[in-house]
């Protein structure tokens, strides 16, 4: 999920040098949404983890 959000961002960056301000926009969107959903599944991930009793990585 990291990998797409960092290939949006590319693209974003790309449109955006090249002046397809729509296009950047939307792609800079998708990536932060996508950042967001990464970080939030990967706290929940350490959460549930030590919930088991094991010890964080």
């Amino acid at each position: 999920m990291l990998g797409w959000a960092l290939t949006f961002l590319v693209v974003a960056l790309v449109a955006a040098v090249f002046g397809f301000g729509g296009i950047a926009s939307a792609s800079a969107g998708i990536a932060q949404f996508l950042f967001f959903v990464f970080i939030a599944l990967f706290v929940i991930a350490l959460v549930m983890r030590a919930l088991k009793g094991k010890p964080p990585v």
